[in-house]
């Protein structure tokens, strides 16, 4: 395959508008999960499948995470968004029902957590089919949002989701208010809900016994969350938390977002939204715009 290696922006979506949030508030909150499981370790790995203390790590959901979760979410009065893998629906149907019984958004996770690459367009649109698939058949969803496996998409991806039905992307890390990215011939772009790379726990809480990576405590997570909710809020964007249970549902880390979430939650100028609902109401402002 040959790069295009010509300088020119390399997200051609046009600049983000205006944002106005709804009844009054400042900023967002989009409180999304990862419900990865063992995709996370057998995905990009399938030789993991064999190991079953490294994909004990994923298998944590299951047994506990998931649960916890949605029992925080319950106690916090929240609605968030769970992205999940195709193969966890399947693999973990009575865990993932329990999320959607919640009252709780299903978002599309890909199937088996693979990174999409652009050199394998059948593979990764497959990846796409086989999760709608799977979320179809135990939940009965087909969703409208789509985050990307390893976080990773490319055009041809962005334009095989938009025709899909995918409404929604939260993947991208270039801004801090959402926007729609550049469409096709036959199709309008999805609107992007992006991500702020301080917000994801794996990367403060996440390692193995293969990595050196290192654990980091909840002092120094919380007051890097709070920091960085108060600038995004002062910048009127939207804070947007990728998390995963097999991190934020361990104990210590579970204490950790209920402190956070708590904090957000006290002040009366944040609307605490699910991805779907900030789509919508993008959608509207274009409208309103006359787009």
């Amino acid at each position: 395959m040959t790069h295009d290696l010509v300088p020119r922006p390399l997200n051609p979506a046009p600049a983000t508008p205006d944002m106005v949030w709804p009844n009054g508030a400042k900023s967002a909150l989009f409180v999304g999960f990862d419900v990865d499981a063992e995709t996370a370790w057998i995905g990009n790995n399938p030789s993991n499948v064999d190991r079953m203390v490294t994909t004990s790590h994923g298998g944590y959901d299951a047994r506990v995470g998931i649960a916890k979760i949605v029992q925080l979410m319950d106690e916090l009065a929240i609605k968030a968004t769970f992205f999940i893998p195709g193969w966890t629906a399947l693999a973990h149907p009575a865990q993932c029902e329990s999320i959607l019984k919640a009252g709780h958004e299903i978002g599309h996770h890909g199937y088996l957590h693979k990174l999409p690459e652009r050199d394998k367009l059948d593979a990764a649109f497959e990846e796409i089919d086989l999760g709608y698939e799977a979320l179809q058949k135990v939940l009965g969803v087909r969703p409208i949002g789509y985050r990307a496996p390893s976080g990773e998409n490319f055009p041809e991806l962005l334009g095989y989701l938009a025709k899909s039905g995918m409404r929604y992307s939260s993947s991208f890390r270039d801004d801090i208010l959402p926007y729609r990215h550049a469409g096709g011939a036959d199709h309008a772009g999805l609107v992007e809900i992006p991500v702020n790379f301080a917000f994801d726990d794996w990367n403060f809480g996440m390692t193995s016994r293969t990595s050196s990576r290192p654990i980091f405590g909840r002092d120094a997570v919380l007051q890097m969350w709070i920091d960085e909710f108060e600038a995004t809020h002062a910048w009127g964007g939207v804070t947007t938390l990728v998390l995963h249970p097999q991190v934020s549902g361990r104990p210590m880390r579970w204490y950790l977002l209920r402190e956070f979430l708590l904090y957000v939650q006290q002040k009366s100028d944040v609307w605490i939204a699910t991805g779907e609902q900030i789509a919508d109401h993008y959608a509207a402002q274009e409208k309103a715009r006359g787009v």
